[in-house]
């Protein structure tokens, strides 16, 4: 539910800082803000225009900090609501004073989300933009960036909303069908309408299969590396990261649980789990490490598949090449500054199908053909199309153009079997539904509850 009152958080990250911006939205902003602000000419302010003054607790007279101030009035502001801002020095309990002096002359905490849910609420963006505001905050990389900047300047909107269009047009002819059946109007006949809807389907399934590459873009691939103990994933998991990250030893099982840390590789961020040797567990603590290292597995986008070349295959690397069968990734031979026991052509013929490279992850030898590889191996998990075009990166948005296109497929299979115009008009409308749940023209508390959720505090 939508409270018109007056809400107020830090805008900033909590701790120390050069700077801690206090955010106000809602009727008695510009009230408040005078409150606890004085400037430090006394006069009207402006909007849109910054003033210096001094922020002063009324109750004890105190002067707590001299800060810069600005006010913006409804509907031309980030919440569409009369919003004020006071620019602190970034002292945490400077900060916390100042809110509470802000909640004692009534405002209220904000709770997460609620200064872009207003936004919405308010027709100053849509859902999409309002998600991508979140993912603006949070992008790990320069493809999530550029991700994020650009549903935030509409364009997924955009094209949510062209689809939208055109089937509530394919609606329209059949609403008119049915209230003027008796009358001589020129209306697209079934066979015609059924080449429309394939031909939205066919778009609409596009945006839908985009979602893999939407999603590498704003959460980044994760490859688990695997391999018996020893076989060098710990010094592998170091090597590409620069730093020793994980304890190395010539003790076999010394790792026992997954040790996880991200690297770039282009634009797109790449998680590497180190995971616990895979064998026969020798007590409790290793048993559960290895059972980690399989669900780690069964998660990963990739896989970075280790083998001691140095010594010859075993059961516990066969147990390695049953999880690689039709995995994305690589395999590696270390240990080549060794003596080689085994080829690739012998891997092969155990069943690895990806690409294998000899590596030593003691030296580095090998670790920009790895990465490379790697590098190729994410392109190839985001699809054809990486480079360009309007990606989706959320399950939701997902899960809406699924359900947009059963609707479409039962309507345009309902259309070639000339069934009534009211049996078409159902799928139809369902099929708009679907997509306006994308940008918000149709949705509901718990959607906005869920998705406003995923917020930060003064965002």
């Amino acid at each position: 539910m939508y409270l018109r009152d007056t809400i107020v958080a830090p805008a900033t990250a909590p701790g120390a800082g050069a700077v801690a911006i206090i955010r106000l939205s809602g009727p008695k902003s510009p009230e408040i803000l005078r409150a606890i602000w004085k400037p430090v000419s006394d006069r009207a302010l402006k909007p849109r225009r910054v003033y210096l003054g001094d922020v002063i607790d009324s109750g004890t007279g105190a002067h707590l900090d001299r800060a810069l101030a600005f006010i913006m009035r409804a509907p031309h502001s980030l919440t569409g609501e009369d919003v004020a801002e006071l620019q602190l020095h970034g002292g945490p309990f400077l900060v916390r004073r100042v809110l509470a002096l802000a909640v004692a002359h009534g405002a209220r905490m904000a709770e997460p989300g609620e200064f872009t849910r207003r936004a919405f609420l308010n027709g100053r963006m849509d859902l999409t933009e309002a998600e991508a505001v979140a993912d603006l905050v949070g992008a790990r990389g320069e493809a999530g960036l550029r991700q994020a900047l650009a549903q935030l300047s509409g364009v997924l909107a955009e094209k949510v909303r062209g689809l939208r269009e055109k089937v509530v047009g394919i609606r329209a002819h059949l609403e008119a069908e049915i209230d003027f059946s008796d009358e001589d109007i020129k209306l697209p006949s079934r066979r015609e309408m059924a080449g429309e809807i394939e031909r939205i389907i066919g778009d609409v399934a596009v945006l839908h299969d985009s979602f893999a590459r939407g999603r590498l873009a704003r959460e980044g691939a994760r490859a688990a590396i695997i391999g018996k103990p020893n076989a060098g994933k710990s010094s592998l998991l170091n090597l590409l990261l620069g730093i020793d990250r994980a304890i190395v030893t010539d003790i076999p099982g010394t790792t026992r649980d997954v040790i996880e840390d991200t690297i770039q590789l282009g634009s797109v961020p790449l998680t590497i789990l180190d995971t616990a040797g895979l064998r026969e567990g020798r007590d409790e603590v290793e048993r559960l490490g290895i059972e980690r290292t399989h669900r780690s597995a069964v998660e990963a986008d990739l896989l970075i598949a280790m083998f001691d070349s140095s010594r010859p295959l075993d059961s516990d690397d066969s147990a390695i090449v049953a999880l690689c069968r039709d995995r994305a990734g690589v395999a590696l031979l270390n240990k080549s500054d060794l003596a080689r026991h085994f080829a690739p052509s012998d891997l092969q013929a155990a069943g690895i199908a990806m690409p294998i490279l000899a590596i030593s992850a003691l030296n580095g030898d090998g670790l920009p053909r790895l990465r490379q590889e790697l590098s190729c191996a994410i392109d190839a998990l985001a699809g054809p199309g990486a480079e360009s075009g309007i990606a989706i990166s959320r399950g939701r948005h997902r899960d809406a153009l699924a359900a947009a296109l059963r609707a479409l497929k039962a309507a345009r299979e309902s259309a070639l079997r000339a069934m009534p115009p009211e049996i078409v008009a159902v799928d139809i409308a369902a099929a708009a539904d679907a997509l306006g749940a994308i940008t918000g023209e149709v949705t509901s508390e718990d959607v906005l509850d869920k998705i406003f959720a995923e917020f930060c505090i003064g965002k």
